[in-house]
């Protein structure tokens, strides 16, 4: 009696919980958010999560606008255009790939990356480049190439020589790399490539592998344990492809002169903002992607040699030269290969991700099979295909408009799949068809038919599967019906409307001001001495240019001068804040370790900005606006119900 009880008890507080998960927060035209579904958005949108009213309410009035978009977007239709269907659908597929692999084998296929992420391969290849969808015709003679080229290297021809020669590799680069790839781990080639890579001894040439970019044969030149990761960064002087000599020195010199300065304390930082030619990380300090094992990102070889060939974390190197220029690297911070368990998850994303993810379709499609009580009559059902599939089919001129039946070929679940369905299969996939006896060609296609529908059945069941798969395909829904139709009623609107952007400019111009401003030369000096040059050389005459004093200053180092003109305004300006300047040119001043030479040829004062002037800042403001006025206007037509109760009980 008492356990009857006690079971009694459980079944009423199981129900509770589940109840209470399904009590709804929020619903707008009828639709219901539960308790459960905005905890999930709640808890993925904060990394701090607060559960005291105030934060709860603040949330709600973000969350509350939020819906009131994704709901008009629905309302106008937003999610039957065909182009945002189809954007979903691709998001879908890509979502979908975790759901539809074996996990067991998925498992052996995370440890295998991992075990081979300890060891770097250096290795050369040959291409010989064939589409995936290539003709028989084609795809024989791209095979017989590749084997040609093999035959001549087993018989003593220099690997090297016959990738970059004519009719050699198709890959551009072996003509300056000799086909060499550098050293790579898992992950950093196309995982068939990696896989005969791996499976070559040292020394020896692979039989030729195909991958989407062709036929290749691969020579592993050495096996090296892994170096780790490394986070670095640079400072750039750049080459052209097409530098001259004269332009080569000059960069030389100049990285060497930035190198100089490192040696005396200058800060990396400081001088990868003034002096790198690599404008995406030089306002960052240099800093680059990390590099090295189990990254997708490399370097090119010379530049990995000489940041694994520093010591220490802060050890910077000498000038490096590569194809880009010249690098002055500077190692932040280098990481041994961590532990299994602490790379597992990483791993998986990349193998779920990678082609490794479709040697496990086989058998997971056997257990959809079992669970969805699979039957396969294509014994009965084919016969038709083979006696009528001509030379037509390979050339995309046959059809299946003499079947007249339209028996079941296989059962999955409840779904019938039937001839006529195959019929279109098969005039769709002709590509995918090589040239043999008719009876070859139809079970190989009709496998790779039977194959994609098992896979396409499983897929329309994940969101009933699996709430997770569920929300995450509603958060990406949502996301693109939201930026559409903020592109339409908003941002757009804003950028077109013309005459609604100045009216509302002339309602705000007070907002809308200059500060006083300079129209300027401003000279930053290396030090007092260049700065006394400069302004004896404005002062020498009044039509003296820039680029003669440059010219002039710079003749012992690249960075004595750098020259800047505009319209500065002085609030906005750290090296002019605070210094009271005249027209012509001023005396020269120090900031933040640089002496500045200022020749002023007009003081503009503080005055209205010109819509054109303020045109970014007042279209900006102009969409706050229109948002502001079109939620407005949502908040009536989709009216909000929140159950603030359930709401305030989100951390019980």
């Amino acid at each position: 009696m008492k356990k009857q009880l006690l079971l009694a008890l459980g079944l009423v507080f199981s129900l509770q919980v589940v109840a209470q998960k399904k009590a709804t927060v929020l619903e707008i035209d009828g639709k219901k958010v539960t308790k459960s579904e905005f905890l999930q958005i709640y808890l993925k949108n904060n990394n701090d999560p607060k559960y005291d009213k105030a934060a709860l309410d603040e949330y709600m009035e973000l969350f509350k606008k939020f819906k009131l978009k994704v709901a008009e977007a629905e309302a106008l239709g937003y999610d039957t255009i065909p182009k945002l269907k189809k954007e979903l659908d691709g998001y879908r597929k890509q979502l979908a790939q975790p759901y539809l692999v074996d996990s067991s084998q998925n498992s052996a296929l995370v440890r295998q990356a991992y075990d081979r992420m300890k060891t770097e391969v250096r290795a050369s290849h040959i291409l010989v480049r064939v589409e995936e969808g290539a003709t028989p015709q084609d795809t024989l003679a791209a095979y017989n190439r590749i084997m040609s080229l093999k035959k001549r290297i087993e018989n003593g021809e220099d690997f090297a020589t016959i990738a970059k020669s004519k009719g050699g590799s198709d890959d551009p680069s072996a003509q300056r790399n000799n086909g060499d790839l550098g050293y790579f781990t898992a992950f950093q080639m196309v995982y068939p490539f990696e896989e005969a890579a791996y499976n070559t001894p040292v020394g020896k040439i692979s039989n030729p592998v195909r991958t989407r970019f062709g036929y290749h044969i691969i020579k592993v030149v050495d096996q090296r344990q892994a170096r780790g990761t490394m986070k670095a960064a640079h400072i750039m002087v750049a080459t052209g492809k097409e530098a001259t000599q004269e332009e080569v020195e000059s960069a030389a010199k100049k990285a060497n002169e930035i190198y100089d300065k490192l040696q005396k304390g200058e800060s990396f930082e400081t001088l990868a903002g003034e002096f790198s030619d690599d404008s995406q990380t030089a306002d960052k300090g240099g800093v680059l992607p990390l590099f090295g094992t189990g990254t997708t990102t490399r370097m090119v070889p010379d530049f990995e040699e000489a940041a694994f060939g520093l010591k220490k974390d802060g050890d910077i190197s000498k000038p490096v030269k590569t194809d880009f220029g010249y690098h002055i690297i500077k190692r932040l911070e280098w990481t041994d290969l961590r532990s299994f368990d602490q790379l597992k998850k990483e791993i998986q994303s990349k193998v779920n991700k990678d082609e490794r993810a479709k040697k496990t379709q086989d058998s997971f499609i056997q257990k959809l099979k079992k669970e969805y009580k699979f039957s396969d009559s294509y014994a009965k059902t084919s016969t038709w295909f083979v006696q009528n599939l001509d030379s037509t089919y390979f050339q995309g001129q046959w059809n299946a408009e003499k079947l007249t039946s339209n028996k079941t070929m296989f059962k999955l679940g409840k779904k019938m799949y039937t001839q006529k369905q195959f019929g279109e299969y098969l005039m769709k996939n002709y590509r995918n068809a090589r040239s043999s006896d008719n009876a070859s060609v139809i079970k190989k296609q009709y496998l790779a038919w039977q194959n994609a529908e098992i896979i396409g059945y499983e897929e329309m069941q994940l969101e009933r599967k699996y709430p997770e798969f569920k929300a995450l395909m509603q958060e990406y829904h949502d996301g693109i019906l939201l930026y559409e139709v903020m592109t339409d009623k908003v941002w757009n609107k804003a950028i077109k409307d013309s005459s609604g952007l100045r009216a509302f400019y002339e309602q705000n111009s007070g907002k809308y001001q200059w500060g006083k401003r300079y129209n300027a030369f401003v000279y930053e000096c290396l030090n007092q001495d260049v700065a006394n040059q400069v302004t004896a050389m404005l002062k020498s005459s009044d039509t003296i240019t820039s680029k003669t004093i440059i010219g002039a200053v710079n003749k012992t180092s690249e960075l004595n001068l750098r020259v800047r003109t505009n319209k500065f305004e002085v609030e906005q300006t750290a090296f002019l804040k605070g210094q009271n300047l005249d027209m012509g040119v001023n005396k020269s001043y120090t900031y933040e370790g640089k002496v500045y030479v200022v020749k002023v040829d007009e003081i503009l004062m503080p005055g209205p900005k010109l819509l054109s002037e303020a045109k970014g800042a007042a279209t900006s403001d102009y969409q706050n606006y229109l948002e502001k006025m079109w939620l407005e206007e949502l908040a009536k037509k989709h009216p909000i119900v929140v159950n603030t109760a359930v709401l305030y009980s989100l951390g019980k």
